[in-house]
């Protein structure tokens, strides 16, 4: 049972809205306050993936202006856009055209090589021993207890059960024996997770619907994410149409009075190219949003209110075609032409390695499954979470090449084929089997 206060002296630190007015602060019938944990985390590197670190930058300044205060937010980056050699605007990083620096203040919580799928799922789940023994030491985790709110926002790249960081990978087999064993140990009250990537919904598509977390992707279990906003002057992508959107809504809205359903029926509204999901415990989803995230001032409500008017996210690119673009608008404007033989000799490299790995794809489906090749076309549910992480990284390794990062995105944009594999029969050891031998033949 809970109850919410009227009186003016709530801890400062769970935020007000309006003219003083407490925004979502309670006290448990047994005593103590409820605490809002936020995780902030960007899975990518590098200037092609400007957008999401720009999308988790523009989402801890919403929360920090709503009132969470920094103990109580953990941000995840590998912070090498701000003060790329690519960016003209150093030190600044910016979400939308002619926006804000959303840089400004960002807490340097996690960067580099300690952006990693192991770490993240240690600081969700508390677990400071866990980074102390990955060489981490003593660092920033949730300290989320059983009366606590959890919100997650996560912006990279992905596939079919899997999200993917600078080094190693987030499978969702993971993720969904994290936040659970979590309940069980009562280590929140209500967890609520949006994710920003590619097949994302098959992260959370198997979260069971009796526990309380409620999740949000950007796309549904067969579909892209969307990149938005090409700039001319930084050549390269700000945004995402999802992100964006989700952004923007909690900027202009009064989240004291509108429930995460409110804002899924504003995504499924808005957002283009891709088709928003949501997933676990939907009764979740008739919570007030400031729960979980706090809320703005009406004054700064309205300015956003006012954007929202004329507000259309432009140059809509699937993700993974995003590197692609990138070089050929950058061969486009070059003028000198030897550098411009180098480009187009990237190019080049870049197109012979998407027909190899889609070829290598197609072999290993054939000598796996010969007589029902067709079995690659459907599209199945996710639900063997622990053989498609064997297979996934198994596949990964053998084929990524670990000085070439950004060819991670290429091999994630085949990885749900292994899944229709698995779904027509297939065993774990065959495809591996397969893959070894397509590999060796290359």
């Amino acid at each position: 049972m809970q109850r919410r206060l009227n009186s003016s002296s709530t801890l400062k630190s769970n935020g007000q809205c309006g003219k003083g007015r407490i925004c979502q602060q309670y006290i448990i019938k047994m005593g103590g306050t409820q605490s809002k944990w936020v995780l902030l985390a960007a899975g990518s590197k590098g200037w092609t993936n400007y957008r999401h670190q720009a999308d988790v930058c523009h989402a801890y300044q919403m929360v920090h202006q709503h009132g969470i205060p920094d103990e109580q937010v953990v941000v995840m980056m590998y912070d090498d856009i701000a003060y790329n050699a690519e960016n003209p605007t150093r030190g600044q990083i910016i979400n939308e055209p002619n926006g804000q620096n959303v840089y400004s203040g960002v807490p340097k919580d996690y960067t580099g090589a300690d952006v990693t799928a192991h770490n993240f799922l240690a600081v969700l789940r508390g677990d400071e021993e866990a980074l102390i023994k990955h060489g981490c030491g003593s660092r920033k985790v949730l300290k989320s207890g059983k009366n606590d709110t959890i919100f997650v926002f996560l912006s990279d790249h992905g596939s079919k059960g899997i999200f993917s960081f600078p080094h190693d990978t987030l499978y969702a087999s993971d993720l969904i024996a994290t936040v659970t064993k979590m309940a069980e140990s009562q280590q929140f009250s209500k967890m609520v997770i949006y994710i920003e990537s590619c097949f994302s919904g098959s992260m959370i598509e198997h979260l069971p619907p009796n526990i309380q977390v409620y999740g949000v992707s950007a796309s549904g279990l067969h579909q892209t994410s969307t990149a938005c906003f090409y700039d001319d002057y930084r050549h390269t992508f700000l945004a995402h149409v999802f992100s964006s959107y989700w952004l923007l809504h909690c900027r202009m809205s009064d989240l004291t009075r509108t429930t995460f359903q409110d804002q899924f029926k504003y995504l499924m509204k808005k957002v283009k190219k891709s088709t928003p999901c949501q997933y676990g415990n939907k009764n979740l989803s008739k919570l007030y949003i400031s729960d979980f995230l706090g809320c703005a001032n009406s004054e700064t409500r309205s300015a956003h209110d006012c954007k929202a008017k004329t507000f259309e996210p432009t140059h809509l690119t699937a993700s993974h075609d995003v590197p692609l673009v990138l070089l050929n608008k950058k061969i486009e404007r070059e003028t000198d032409p030897i550098r411009k033989r180098d480009l187009l000799s990237e190019q080049d490299n870049l197109l012979q390695k998407k027909a190899r790995i889609e070829k290598a794809v197609n072999d290993i489906a054939k000598h796996v499954n010969p007589k029902n090749t067709n079995a690659r076309s459907v599209h199945c549910p996710l639900t063997h979470l622990g053989e498609m992480k064997e297979i996934a990284e198994h596949f990964r390794l053998t084929f990524s090449d670990s000085s070439h990062k950004e060819d991670v995105a290429l091999l994630l944009s085949h990885m749900h084929i292994f899944d229709d594999l698995l779904k027509a029969g297939a065993g774990v050891e065959r495809i591996k089997a397969a893959t070894t031998l397509v590999h060796s033949l290359d």
